[in-house]
């Protein structure tokens, strides 16, 4: 039985890597200088007041955003953090997270808009999108590695790309499900197309984008700990080591750290997607 010729992609994507390796260095390094600049000076601000001070804060910021039961929560989950002497490598997981998920939305929300207004670029973005998220989370990790060498910037970069579907999906999907009849009624009232997108369309969407946003950092903080493979540190940094040296305990606590993380990120992404959704029925 004839065999099937062989298409050599992994051959075309180790060029296309080695191509851009050699002729896009410059581009590679201003955009790792920019990244580690960024991630190194918001550690630096968290670790800047002592950590049960820092604590206080995070805590007094829950009170005013959910209520007293977080708070309380807040307060007691982060002191554990600093009882298990794991804060540095928690506030340097925080600020890579915080710096991933920020650019991933602030790069998401135009991209979904514009899927939202335009067929053509919905249609494109989609398996785009698609690749995005099936593609194994460990695949990453070998281009940013080529790129921008060991460190923080490859857990930045793959982080990023791992976790910007959501905010392009959420999105898009919020300002389709928009009713026609009240951007009809902006139209009709002589509203221009970038005022009912910024007046209508987005406050409208906004509970939705919320969770957009919400999804991206649970996905970035999912990341996090692959991303300490390639020397990103934190808290990634320590299960990394306890898997190499069968530790259990130590793995057990950088995952309780992990996971204190998640919730806090996530009850305060709530709250504010509650807030939007409060200001969407006022």
């Amino acid at each position: 039985m004839p065999e099937l010729y062989r298409i050599p992609l992994g051959e075309w994507v180790d060029r296309l890597v080695d191509w851009l390796t050699a002729n896009l260095t410059g581009f590679f390094d201003i955009v790792s200088d920019v990244l580690a600049w960024s991630v190194s000076h918001l550690e630096d601000l968290l670790l800047l007041p002592p950590a049960l001070v820092l604590t206080t804060l995070l805590a007094l910021f829950a009170w005013w955003i959910r209520g007293r039961g977080f708070a309380v929560f807040t307060f007691l989950a982060f002191a554990l953090i600093e009882s298990m002497n794991l804060w540095e490598r928690s506030m340097s997981t925080l600020s890579l997270v915080l710096v991933a998920s920020s650019i991933a939305v602030a790069v998401g929300l135009p991209v979904g808009i514009a899927a939202a207004r335009n067929e053509t670029v919905s249609t494109t973005v989609r398996p785009v999108l698609d690749f995005m998220q099936t593609m194994p989370a460990f695949v990453y990790l070998i281009p940013a590695i080529f790129f921008f060498g060991i460190g923080q910037v490859p857990g930045v970069v793959s982080t990023l790309v791992f976790s910007m579907p959501p905010a392009v999906r959420l999105t898009e999907l919020g300002i389709r499900q928009v009713d026609e009849e009240v951007v009809e009624a902006g139209e009709a009232f002589g509203a221009t197309p970038r005022q009912i997108l910024t007046k209508v369309q987005i406050p409208l969407a906004l509970p939705t984008i919320m969770a957009g946003v919400n999804q991206v950092i649970m996905l970035a903080l999912s990341m996090v700990v692959i991303a300490g493979i390639v020397g990103a540190g934190g808290l990634g940094g320590a299960v990394f080591i306890a898997i190499t040296r069968l530790n259990v305990g130590l793995g057990f606590e950088g995952g309780l750290a992990v996971v204190i993380l998640a919730i806090f990120l996530d009850r305060v992404t709530s709250a504010l997607s509650d807030r939007a959704t409060l200001y969407k029925h006022t």
